[in-house]
């Protein structure tokens, strides 16, 4: 297969994290979907999750805030593009709820949950921006070694499941 231009283009701009996480797909998801959950997991600590809404479909709200340990407090406000239970979430902060586009579009995040077969999930987190400035602001903000923490807790909250 060769690579185009575009394709090159797009892989400028995008972010992943992989784990394989020992932990059925039903509970990773789990994780994802209810709120109680996701407050234990999403956040590197001592950063924390203090209030979660979410509406699991296609349009629905995704909202976060998050909470750092001098006090600092982000709102993170979305909609879910596409959810395929135990399978996908798509997620953006183009738009607010109602489809109401957002002032500045970051990026699109997209979560895969592959069953390996083996009571295991392969578990791919992309972050996709609009721009290659935004990629690299993204990266210097400390995507690695904070989806990769954020990534960890989520697979010991899975596994205690």
């Amino acid at each position: 297969m060769t690579t185009t231009k575009s394709d090159a283009h797009a892989e400028a701009k995008e972010l992943k994290l992989e784990r394989l996480i020992d932990a059925p797909v039903a509970k990773v998801w789990r994780c994802w979907a209810e709120p109680d959950l996701l407050k234990q997991w999403f956040c590197p600590k001592p950063w924390y999750v203090s209030d979660v809404r979410m509406d699991l479909c296609p349009g629905g709200e995704f909202f976060t805030v998050m909470n750092g340990p001098n006090g600092e407090q982000f709102d993170n406000a979305g909609v879910f593009l596409a959810v395929e239970p135990h399978r996908r979430l798509v997620s953006t902060d183009a738009f607010r709820p109602g489809w109401v586009p957002s002032e500045r579009a970051f990026m699109v995040a997209e979560t895969t949950f592959e069953d390996t077969g083996e009571g295991q999930t392969r578990y791919t987190a992309r972050a996709l921006h609009w721009t290659v400035e935004a990629r690299k602001e993204h990266e210097e903000m400390g995507f690695h070694e904070g989806w990769g923490k954020a990534a960890d807790q989520l697979k010991e909250l899975a596994r205690s499941l």
